[in-house]
């Protein structure tokens, strides 16, 4: 308690200090949260995924569209594309997808039914598509646009709410799917023919669709899963050798992103060192004026018994009580801006945040700022243990 009352003594100190220590400890918190829960979902929604074949243009928006939906693709590539991947001999699995709508914001994905399998998916009501213009809607997807089993809804061309709709070509909702914690949950999925069906209609064309004049169907992009390891070398430099075909490693690209992501995060990470740095000198020299100003106080408790080990602890208390409220507050403040920003790029259909979160390396959040603080502590508890209680009672004051 007394303690407490030395450490509110000077209250605008106290509070600078508390506010050094938050923020330095916030910001690491925030990082720690947002790059470990970003790291996750991008190693799970790789989900095996070897190569995306798309066309000509930077293969980090290929990856970016293809497997984490976060852009728009590069372009089209002939439907026969297909075809010549599944017939390669270094080839396990080809899966073909169609983009370039959207329902609420939320994209649709042409895809196969075993594009649900690629992620564990499974079915929280309804079934899976077998039909053209059958959707089955994610996790998130199915609780934002409160749609259910057997509604129908209608898509917007491009993957904004903008968009002009297909209002001629309405899809039926045949299923929801359990929350899977990865990039499903923000997807609404069909069949590839579903998206052919749709921009094939005359009304989607803004004219009369003749049939013997239809342009022959296209695929956004392919996700490859390769046969052999001797495939990573070989069949990246056949796709590039065909004409309009790119080929993007989502491995390669997502380490490329982090790199590029990890220079400014290691510019908040040493802004937040350097708030818990001048933290701790700040301490320091409070403590040091409070051993100061309290000499008289502290001699006189020497001679009413205190022995020096409770006078160091008096001071070390003190220096604990400001990191232990400078933690509580950085921890609930860095939780509260993770949940914020989980909220902004869930309203933009991005990547899934939240601050209800735990990670383990937050326990260096914990240790760090304690250490700090009973480390700035030392020196004045040493000089408190080492006062001349003679001298200080024989001191005019």
């Amino acid at each position: 308690m007394l303690a407490w009352r030395y450490l509110w003594a000077r209250p605008l100190a106290a509070g600078l200090n508390l506010a050094l220590s938050g923020l330095g400890v916030a910001v690491m918190t925030f990082l720690l949260l947002v790059s470990s829960q970003i790291e996750r979902a991008l190693a799970r929604d790789l989900a095996g995924i070897d190569l995306v074949v798309g066309a000509k243009g930077s293969p980090m928006q290929l990856m970016l569209a293809g497997v984490f939906h976060l852009d728009a693709p590069t372009g089209n590539i002939p439907a026969a594309t297909l075809g010549q991947l599944r017939s390669h001999a270094m080839v396990a699995t080809a899966m073909p997808m169609a983009l370039g709508d959207s329902i609420g914001g939320f994209r649709i994905v042409g895809a196969e039914g075993d594009y649900l399998d690629w992620y564990g998916a499974r079915i929280a009501e309804g079934r899976r598509w077998r039909a053209p213009m059958e959707v089955v809607l994610g996790h998130s997807a199915a609780q934002d646009l409160a749609l259910s089993v057997g509604a129908t809804v209608v898509g917007t061309h491009g993957l904004g709410a903008e968009g002009q709709a297909h209002a001629a070509a309405p899809y039926a909702v045949v299923g929801r799917l359990q929350r899977c914690g990865c990039v499903l949950d923000r997807l609404v999925l069909t069949a590839v023919e579903s998206v052919w069906a749709v921009h094939d209609h005359p009304e989607s064309k803004g004219k009369a669709a003749d049939d013997a004049n239809a342009e022959p169907h296209e695929l956004t992009l392919v996700l490859v899963r390769y046969k052999t390891p001797l495939a990573a070398a070989m069949l990246p430099r056949w796709v590039q050798a065909q004409a309009g075909l790119q080929a993007a490693s989502p491995a390669l690209e997502t380490a490329r992103l982090f790199r590029l992501l990890g220079v400014g995060l290691d510019v908040l990470r040493g802004f937040a060192v350097l708030l818990l740095a001048v933290s701790t000198l700040s301490v320091f020299v409070a403590l040091v004026h409070a051993v100061r100003e309290r000499e008289s106080d502290l001699a006189m408790m020497r001679m009413l018994g205190a022995p020096p080990s409770r006078l160091a602890a008096l001071i070390a208390l003190e220096a604990l009580w400001l990191a232990i409220l400078g933690l509580v507050a950085g921890l609930l403040l860095g939780h509260a801006l993770t949940e914020v920003l989980g909220r902004l790029l869930a309203r933009q259909r991005s990547l899934a945040l939240s601050g209800f979160e735990w990670t383990g390396d937050e326990l260096w959040c914990i240790v760090v700022p304690i250490a700090l603080a009973l480390l700035a502590a030392a020196m004045p508890a040493w000089r408190v243990k080492r006062l001349e209680v003679a001298r200080l009672m024989q001191a005019p004051h």
